[in-house]
């Protein structure tokens, strides 16, 4: 398994704890929210709003939340959301691109800044790690009663660019560029992802003994933690042993 696929699959486990599932409503919420202020609430004519009523049914989330939101974005009078990015080195070169969402941009930057600073890392100038990670359209799929051969043949004809299967979860890869095409094939097929969005996948990954590489995942997890933080990526290696005691 792939270094990303295995921290897909690090984060779906965590995600079952209660504070950590807390977590994932309140990133889709905000999705949902900014998808509708930027594309209207018109489901069918707002793919970004599609994708993240996917991710909501997906996440289990109760039909009363997700129109919360949705109605929260049509609010002209509700706080505006920005998006921002957040790229730095945390220690021994670990590269790490943080995604937010937040209505209040110096409070984010001083929370992101204050991390890497607490961890002797250093965050630079946006676009300064571009060149590090690629941006792919990863997509999470129950096997169900799905025949493997059969749906492999579909996924490659959509332009999966890799499929693997893990813990009866298919992730499919894909280029950005591919990440519509999937989705139209999904839907056509009938098939409802569990988790659909564009990562940022590391070109190379850096290995540390396990020691090390638990006191980077820990700052990771204090990254993710933030309100205002909706995404983490990084170069750590996820190592099979790191995979254990993780």
């Amino acid at each position: 398994m792939s270094g990303h696929n295995k921290w897909s699959t690090i984060k779906r486990k965590k995600g079952a704890t209660d504070a950590k599932r807390s977590k994932l409503f309140s990133r889709i919420i905000k999705e949902i929210t900014v998808a509708v202020k930027v594309g209207g609430a018109d489901e069918d004519g707002n793919p970004r709003l599609r994708l993240a009523i996917s991710n909501a049914k997906g996440a289990s989330m109760p039909k009363d939340t997700m129109q919360r939101a949705i109605n929260k974005g049509k609010d002209k009078d509700a706080a505006n959301f920005l998006e921002l990015t957040y790229e730095g080195y945390l220690a021994h070169g670990i590269a790490v691109f943080v995604e937010c969402t937040t209505d209040n941009q110096q409070r984010t930057v001083a929370n992101v800044r204050s991390i890497f600073n607490k961890f002797s890392g250093n965050l630079g100038t946006n676009g300064s790690l571009s060149f590090i990670f690629d941006r792919k359209g990863i997509f999470n799929i129950p096997k169900g009663e799905l025949d493997n051969d059969d749906f492999e043949l579909e996924m490659i004809d959509a332009g999966a660019e890799d499929i693997e299967l893990n813990e009866d979860i298919y992730t499919v890869t894909t280029s950005m560029e591919d990440f519509g095409n999937m989705m139209k094939k999904l839907e056509e097929l009938s098939i409802e992802p569990e988790n659909a969005e564009l990562q940022r996948i590391p070109k190379e990954t850096i290995t540390l003994n396990t020691e090390d590489a638990l006191k980077i995942m820990k700052v990771i997890d204090l990254f993710e933690e933030d309100d205002d933080v909706q995404n983490v990526f990084h170069t750590l290696e996820i190592t099979d042993e790191l995979m254990e005691r993780l």
